[in-house]
């Protein structure tokens, strides 16, 4: 070998640990980063006609397990997904409180009906009739609140819509941007490394929106599908869009037409439910908190304000009214009408003719709505007709179940804390797979132990090409001195 190849041969061996060194650097500073993939450089040995030309590095890899890494990503959409929904039931439940809460609705009927008990021992007495009024319309009042609670859930579940389809854009069209400068970089030889690592960070952003699965191209560059088969990206990065409704009332749904829906190209994606086949993560379940399950809880206020109101206005609780006539309890004032029951929990109060504040005679209470003259100041007849109505099981909603007034408010609030022991139940086995499979891809991750090994040995290596190059730069300085 002569002493130019030794030179070459050397300086090529500093090349390559310098840039060995480079790459391990980077994987020890990015070993918490979440989407780096850990490197590796392939370096193959240099011929020059029979005499070894030194070593030159051939690739930057990059190791990402693409099985865990898709599987990874299905998991982040469940989990996304269950997670905003037991934060918006855990809302729902705070707000509507349980059996036991003493704000809520079934404390509220509670101390209703022993008010009535207590007025019922002594009807005479204002105090506890006014006590019967106030307690009425609590039981009224909360059952507005609960309404302005679950449309303010189904607002910010149509906002979280809203900001996902924004997301979801902005996220595809980085990927389509990466994808191109990724075509671009491989073309001029460079390494793209870092920029696949961007790449991955943003589909695990799509992922987390709508689940997705990742097709890759011979060039480089991906495409992303849904896992019911909508194309996402293919070449250029689809756009969706979504208009956000400022007010939802009770009244209005996506079947009615009152609520938005996802739009590409101008038309529905999906005029049935909205959300087509991008179901499933943070976008799949803001819908379904929007039009289904908040919808129904509204339906569940409505049928208990139906029930209270048929209760109060029947001739056989009050012989004093007569079929048609507004009871005790009312729609805003006016009578029952079961053809308008969307938003009638938000709607019911107590009748205007018991209500001092309104110049209403608490005397009513005892003697009936539309008596005309007082009776006798300690009857409590009427106080007993009404306190026995809360006891009998009917059902005034067509299909409903024959229930008491507190059986029907209780089975609701039992029901609301169901579906959120339910939804946290499936949320706790998602979480721990995602767990599972987190730490299985960060296990082919960088392992730091490995990486400082390995700085060794490129320490070394650097070192001893060092060493020729010095024993090689001395052996010219001799030669230039004869």
């Amino acid at each position: 070998m002569s002493l130019t190849s030794a030179l070459n041969n050397a300086i090529s061996g500093l090349t390559s640990t310098s840039r060995m060194a480079e790459v391990v650097s980077s994987n020890l500073s990015n070993a918490l980063t979440d989407g780096y993939g850990k490197r590796a450089v392939e370096l193959s040995s240099v011929q020059v006609g029979n005499v070894g030309g030194g070593v030159q590095v051939v690739s930057i890899n990059r190791f990402v397990d693409a099985g865990i890494l898709a599987d990874r990503r299905l998991a982040d959409a469940a989990l996304t997904g269950q997670q905003d929904t037991v934060n918006t039931l855990t809302r729902l439940e705070q707000s509507i409180g349980g059996i036991g809460d003493e704000n809520g609705l079934s404390a509220k009927l509670a101390a209703f009906e022993n008010a009535l008990i207590s007025a019922a021992t002594d009807p005479a007495s204002e105090t506890r009739l006014v006590d019967v009024f106030n307690s009425l319309e609590g039981v009224a009042e909360t059952l507005k609140s609960n309404t302005r609670d679950v449309q303010t859930l189904r607002q910010d579940a149509d906002q979280a819509i809203a900001n996902d389809v924004q997301s979801l854009n902005m996220a595809l069209k980085q990927v389509e941007d990466l994808n191109k400068d990724i075509l671009r970089m491989q073309g001029s030889g460079n390494d793209v490394s870092a920029l696949l690592d961007a790449r991955q960070v943003a589909v695990d952003e799509v992922s987390a929106i709508v689940p997705v699965r990742q097709i890759d191209r011979d060039n480089g560059t991906i495409g992303l599908i849904t896992t019911t088969g909508a194309t996402l990206l293919d070449g250029q990065a689809v756009e969706f869009d979504f208009s956000a409704t400022p007010t939802i009332t009770a009244d209005m749904t996506f079947s009615s037409g009152a609520l938005g829906g996802i739009m590409l190209n101008g038309a529905p994606i999906d005029s049935g439910s909205g959300i087509g086949r991008l179901d499933g993560g943070s976008l799949g379940a803001a819908f379904t908190m929007r039009d289904d399950t908040l919808v129904a809880v509204q339906q569940s206020l409505d049928e208990i304000a139906v029930d209270l109101i048929a209760r109060f206005e029947d001739p056989s609780t009050d012989p004093t009214l007569t079929a048609g006539d507004i009871g005790l309890l009312t729609d805003e004032g006016g009578a029952l009408d079961l053809g308008d029951i969307p938003g009638l929990a938000g709607r019911i109060s107590v009748n205007a003719l018991v209500d001092p504040n309104k110049g209403g005679n608490l005397r009513l209470l005892r003697d009936g709505i539309n008596s005309v003259t007082a009776g006798p100041s300690g009857n409590a007849a009427q106080l007993n007709s009404w306190l026995d109505a809360l006891d009998i099981a009917r059902a005034d909603v067509p299909g409903g179940v024959s229930l008491s007034a507190i059986g029907r408010v209780a089975n609701f609030t039992a029901e609301v804390g169901s579906v959120r022991l339910s939804a946290e139940e499936q949320l706790s086995f998602t979480a721990a797979r995602w767990d599972t499979l987190r730490e299985a891809e960060l296990a082919n991750g960088v392992d730091t132990d490995i990486e400082l090994q390995t700085l060794m040995r490129v320490e070394q290596a650097y070192a001893a090409n060092a060493k020729v190059l010095e024993a090689a730069d001395f052996m010219m300085q001799r030669l230039m001195e004869i």
